[in-house]
């Protein structure tokens, strides 16, 4: 038998793939909004994870330094470290500002920890130049996306960073570059105020800051542990909030980027039926720029099934080459944009099959033209 779709795809060959690639534009959005939550979810992570500390101390009453301000003293990593069930505790600082250097202008997170801690800090894997930080001053490792170059010189404060190392894909929960200094030279950045601050809050009676003050305490666990007893008893006996990684992670993404990510959700949903309406507003049009030759069919013989299985068929190889194009549109575009975006397969294949499903059903409404048409307008015109 005749395949009708084939012969009517055959016949406008030119308009058909237009009008796919059209489409696939639309739904190439589509998959780059779902990169970006993905993406999103991706960044918030990087850094925890990088970091591999079992339990986080950070200001009683706070979330942590990634949702809100937590400051404690440097020394309590003394107290954590003797600790029953604690291997290792270390002091750590976060903090963000813009940097501009000739490439442009950027945000960045600064982290600052201890070269000679026990606590890896830096990612090895991630370090593709350079070493990383052996000094307790003026060095500092950057991101490869700040386009600062291995040997540079960096004005941070008042003082000259001499740029020792370069990573990838290091990142902030909210996509910043990510860049580390040693502690004690963070501290001075984050809690040392300038000659004129000090002397105008002496003549308050204001003593000078703190320099002696971190965002929170990092520790590892001795194995054969139970981190999140670890976690309760250090809370106790220290008056101090306590995270687990997983809790750490958890407040990240439930927390932190959760009403940005529902955002994306919903656009992205948005798009979807957007997409579905609008190749149902096309089958339902080709449908009505044929409906002469479809009158013609049902005229000579041709079942309603046959004919509206010619709808649905070219509906089905209208939203495959749509997606294809789509998919090959948002792979090219997502190198350009600023933040991290997340191509998967998996997401992929879940919105080819939505978009098959939705296609199918879309063509419904092509169907319902086909089964009111009447044969005779094939004579009256």
């Amino acid at each position: 038998m005749i395949n009708l779709a084939y012969k009517d795809i055959s016949h406008s060959l030119g308009k058909f793939l237009v009008t796919a690639v059209g489409v696939g534009a639309l739904l190439g959005i589509v998959i780059i909004m779902i990169g970006v939550y993905r993406g999103m979810i991706f960044d918030a992570k990087v850094l925890v994870e990088d970091i591999k500390a079992d339990i986080w101390i950070v200001q009683q009453n706070t979330l942590g330094p990634f949702a809100q301000t937590s400051k404690v003293h440097e020394d309590l990593k003394n107290q954590i470290a003797y600790q029953d069930g604690i291997k290792h505790a270390e002091a750590i600082t976060f903090q963000t500002f813009q940097m501009e250097n000739k490439y442009g202008d950027f945000k960045v997170m600064l982290v600052g920890y201890d070269p000679f801690g026990k606590i890896s800090v830096i990612e090895k894997s991630k370090l593709i130049e350079g070493r990383v930080l052996q000094k307790q001053h003026f060095e500092i490792v950057v991101s490869q996306k700040t386009n600062y170059k291995l040997g540079e010189y960096i004005q941070l404060g008042r003082d000259m960073f001499k740029v020792v190392g370069v990573t990838t894909d290091t990142v902030s929960n909210g996509g910043d570059y990510l860049i580390f200094t040693s502690l004690k030279d963070a501290e001075i950045l984050q809690f040392t105020y300038t000659n004129e601050r000090i002397r105008s809050d002496d003549k308050r009676g204001i003593k000078g800051g703190n320099p002696y003050l971190v965002n929170a305490i990092i520790a590892k666990t001795e194995d054969g542990y139970n981190v999140k007893k670890v976690a309760l008893n250090i809370e106790k006996t220290t008056h101090k909030k306590v995270f687990t990684q997983d809790e750490q992670l958890d407040l990240l993404l439930q927390k932190v980027i959760k009403k940005s990510s529902k955002q994306i959700g919903m656009f992205t949903a948005i798009l979807i039926v957007v997409s579905v309406i609008i190749i149902a507003l096309i089958i339902y049009t080709m449908t009505l720029e044929k409906i002469k030759e479809i009158s013609i069919l049902k005229l000579i013989g041709i079942p309603n099934f046959t004919i509206s299985k010619m709808i649905i068929q070219e509906t089905v190889i209208l939203g495959v080459f749509a997606f294809i194009s789509g998919n090959a549109f948002a792979h090219v575009i997502s190198v350009g944009f600023p933040k991290r975006i997340v191509l998967l397969t998996s997401d992929a294949l879940t919105l080819f099959i939505v978009i098959l499903i939705s296609s199918i059903f879309a063509s419904l409404f092509g169907i319902y033209k086909v089964i009111k048409t009447d044969p005779a307008q094939a004579i009256g015109g």
